[in-house]
C-alpha cells in the first residue's frame, strides 16, 4: 500500500476476494456459446479468443515467476542480493488483477466498437503500425508519466506501492494501484486503438503486442541478468532500444534514475541514465552461483505439492499446505510435472536463505512420499541422495541435512549407508534426530506422568521412549509388537516404566505413521496428539488437540524466508532441518546419522541460543 493512498487505489473487485474471477464469467460463457452455436458468418473469432488469451497471459506470467525463483535460488547472475519476505509476497498476490481489468475492457471493446468485431488473424501493416507507435508515442509518454509519478505528491499516494519491493520479482512489474493501471492501459491502448480505427488491427497484432509488454515487464523485474553481452556487441545501438534487468533494477534501488519503459533512449536524452548502469550489468553477468554452507534435502509429498514449492504458485507457497479444489481442474499440468520429474530425475534447488553468515539451500529429490514405501524404488532413491551428498561435498558444504529423506532404517539406515561408502566425507551428514527428540520432550505438558506411544517405530521413537522412561514418565504401548521391540532396545532398568496396556484413557498420545482411525476415535475428549514423525496424523476429532510435528519458530534474522514448509505456519521450520543449521553454526565435526545421535540437551540449548523458539501447544484453539 502507498504511504498515503489516493483515490482509486483499490481494485473495484477487491471485496470479492477469490470470487473476483466471476466478473468475467458472463462474457466468457456468452462468447464461447455464441461461437459454438451461431452460423459461421456470425461468429466472432476475436471475441471468442479473448478468454484463452487471458489464460495465456496468466500462464506466461507464472512461467516467469517459476523461472525467476529458480534463478534466484541458484544465485547465478542475480542482481540485487536482498531478501524477499512474506510481506512482499502478500502485497504482490493480486498480480492477476490487471489481466482481469484488461479482459473486461477487451470484452467491452468487442461489443461496442464496430472495428473490434471479427478481426482477421493477421495483417502485416497493423503489426508494423502497432510496434512503431509503441516505440514512438508510448515510450515517450510513459517516460514523462513515470517521472510525474515520482513527484512526491503522486509518489506518496500511488507509485510508492510499486517501489515497496527493492528485490523485485517478475510480478512486481504489475503491482500498482488501480488508478495507475488506468493510466498505463490508456497509454498501451494508443497502438491498439489506432490500428482498430484505421482498420489495420488483427488478432496477431493485439496478442503479440500485449505478450511483448508482459515479456519485457517480467524480464525487467526478474532480478536476474539474462541479456548476453554479445547481443550489444553485434548491434551497439541496441542499448538505446532495449533495457536489461539490471537497468531497471537500478530504478528500484536508486529511485531517481532509469525511468524508461523498455527503451533507455529517453534516459540518455534527458540525462537520467544511472551512471552505474553498465557497471552493474557487467557485475551481474560475472556473478557465479552461490556455494552453500548447509544443504537441506527434501522431497515432494504428493503430486499436487509441486504447486506449493517456492517455484510453484507464490501465494500458495506462502501459506501452509492445503489441497485446493481447483487442483482437479489443472490435472494435466500435475500429470505433466510428474512425467517431467520421472524423465528429468535429478535433484534441483528450490530455496536459498541467509542466517548468521551461513548460506543455506534446499534441494528437492524428485520423488513423492509414496515412492519411499515401495521397496523397488529404494535403489533409485538412494542413488539420488548419494549424488546429492557428493555434489554438496564438491561445492564445499559443511552440513547436509537429510530432512524428509530420513524415512527409516530399511531405506539407508538413517544415512549411515552413505557415510560408510565415503568415510572421508568433509560434509557432515545430519539426520536431525537429536533435536527432533528434544523438541518432543519439551512439547509434553509439565506434570505429565504417563503417555501413550503409538506408530511406526523409528530412531526418534526409540530415543523418545528411552528418554521419557529415564525421566520417570511411564510410556504405554497398545501394540504388543511395539512393546517387545522397545523393551528389547532398552537394556537398562528404564524398561520398568515401559508398559504394555490396551487402555485408551490417557490424554497424551505420541503418534507416528500407522496410527489408524479406530484408535483416534477411542481416545477420550481433550486428548493431545503429538506427532513424532515428520507427517501429521489425519485430524478426525474436533474435540481433541493436534500438535504439529517436531518444529520450531525461526528467528527474524533468517533472511529470504517467504514460503511455508509443507503444513507448518509461516516462519516455522521442522526440527530435522534446524538441526543441520545448528550443527553448522556450532561447527560440530561429526556426523549424526545411523545409530549415532548427538547429545539431546546440548542440541536443544544450542538451538535456543541461536534464536529458534518452541511452538506453543494448541491448548485453546481446537483443530
Amino acid at each position: 500500500m502507498a504511504t498515503k493512498p489516493g483515490i482509486l487505489t483499490d481494485w473495484p473487485w477487491t471485496p470479492l476476494g477469490r470470487f473476483k474471477y466471476l466478473i468475467l464469467a458472463p462474457w466468457a460463457i456468452h462468447s464461447t456459446y455464441s461461437f459454438m452455436v451461431k452460423d459461421k458468418s456470425e461468429r466472432s473469432l476475436s471475441n471468442f479468443l479473448i478468454f484463452p488469451f487471458l489464460l495465456w497471459r496468466m500462464l506466461h506470467n507464472q512461467i516467469w515467476i517459476s523461472l525467476s525463483r529458480y534463478w534466484t535460488a541458484k544465485g547465478k547472475n542475480s542482481i540485487v542480493d536482498k531478501s524477499i519476505e512474506f510481506e512482499q509476497v502478500d502485497r504482490e498476490s493480486n498480480w492477476d488483477d490487471q489481466i482481469l481489468f484488461n479482459g473486461a475492457l477487451f470484452y467491452l471493446a468487442s461489443k461496442t466498437l464496430t472495428q473490434a468485431k471479427n478481426l482477421p488473424l493477421w495483417r502485416t501493416d497493423g503489426v508494423i503500425m502497432t510496434f512503431l507507435l509503441h516505440s514512438g508515442p508510448v515510450e515517450f509518454l510513459y517516460y514523462w508519466l513515470h517521472r510525474a509519478l515520482h513527484h512526491h505528491y503522486l509518489y506518496s499516494r500511488y507509485h510508492s506501492h510499486h517501489h515497496s519491493s527493492i528485490a523485485t520479482e517478475p510480478i512486481t512489474s504489475v503491482i500498482h494501484p488501480f488508478a495507475e493501471h488506468i493510466a498505463y492501459f490508456a497509454l498501451f491502448s494508443i497502438p491498439m486503438l489506432t490500428a482498430l480505427l484505421t482498420d489495420t488491427a488483427s488478432i496477431a497484432s493485439i496478442a503479440s503486442y500485449l505478450t511483448y509488454i508482459d515479456f519485457m515487464n517480467n524480464m525487467g523485474h526478474c532480478n536476474h541478468e539474462l541479456i548476453p553481452k554479445w547481443l550489444f556487441s553485434i548491434f551497439p545501438p541496441l542499448k538505446y532500444l532495449m533495457y536489461t534487468p539490471s537497468f531497471h533494477s537500478l530504478h528500484h534501488t536508486q529511485f531517481r534514475t532509469n525511468y524508461s519503459l523498455f527503451m533507455p533512449l529517453y534516459d540518455y536524452i534527458y540525462s537520467t541514465m544511472d551512471k552505474s548502469t553498465d557497471e552493474l550489468y557487467e557485475i551481474s553477468l560475472r556473478r557465479e552461483a552461490e556455494l552453500p554452507d548447509v544443504v537441506h534435502l527434501t522431497h515432494l509429498t504428493t503430486p499436487e505439492s509441486i504447486y506449493h514449492l517456492r517455484l510453484g504458485f507464490a501465494s500458495l507457497a506462502s501459506k501452509p499446505y492445503t489441497s485446493k479444489w481447483y487442483f482437479s481442474l489443472i490435472w494435466p499440468v500435475t500429470l505433466w510435472s510428474m512425467m517431467l520429474n520421472w524423465l528429468y530425475g535429478r535433484t534441483f534447488i528450490v530455496e536459498r536463505y541467509r542466517f548468521n553468515k551461513l548460506r543455506l539451500q534446499s534441494w528437492v529429490i524428485p520423488k513423492y512420499r509414496i515412492q519411499y514405501f515401495l521397496q523397488w524404488q529404494n535403489e533409485t532413491i538412494n542413488n539420488l541422495i548419494e549424488e546429492a551428498i557428493l555434489e554438496a561435498e564438491e561445492r564445499g558444504a559443511k552440513v547436509l541435512s537429510l530432512g524428509l529423506l530420513n524415512q527409516g532404517e530399511e531405506l539407508n539406515r538413517y544415512g549411515a549407508l552413505y557415510v560408510e561408502r565415503y568415510p572421508k566425507l568433509n560434509v557432515k551428514v545430519v539426520d536431525g534426530s537429536s533435536l527432533a527428540v528434544a523438541v518432543l520432550l519439551n512439547s509434553i505438558p509439565r506434570g505429565t506422568t504417563q503417555v501413550v506411544l503409538r506408530g511406526k517405530l523409528t530412531k526418534v521413537a526409540y530415543a523418545l521412549a528411552f528418554n521419557l522412561c529415564q525421566r520417570g514418565i511411564k510410556v504405554l504401548t497398545i501394540r504388543e509388537d511395539e512393546f517387545l521391540k522397545l523393551n528389547k532396545s532398552f537394556n537398562t532398568n528404564s524398561e520398568s516404566n515401559l508398559i504394555f496396556s490396551i487402555s485408551y484413557s490417557q490424554k497424551i498420545w505420541l503418534v507416528g505413521d500407522g496410527l489408524d482411525e479406530e484408535e483416534q476415535l477411542k481416545v477420550p475428549k481433550g486428548t493431545l496428539f503429538i506427532p513424532f514423525s515428520q507427517f501429521p496424523p489425519k485430524k478426525l476429532r474436533k474435540d481433541c488437540y493436534y500438535h504439529s510435528p517436531p518444529a520450531m519458530v525461526t528467528p527474524r534474522s533468517l533472511e529470504n524466508m517467504h514460503s511455508c514448509e509443507n503444513w507448518f505456519p509461516r516462519r516455522v521450520m521442522n526440527a530435522w532441518r534446524i538441526a543441520g543449521i545448528v550443527h553448522a553454526l556450532e561447527g560440530w565435526n561429526a556426523h549424526e546419522c545411523g545409530n549415532t545421535m548427538s547429545n539431546i540437551e546440548k542440541v536443544w540449548q544450542a538451538s535456543l541460543q541461536h534464536g529458534f523458539q518452541p511452538l506453543l501447544l494448541p491448548t485453546e484453539s481446537k483443530c
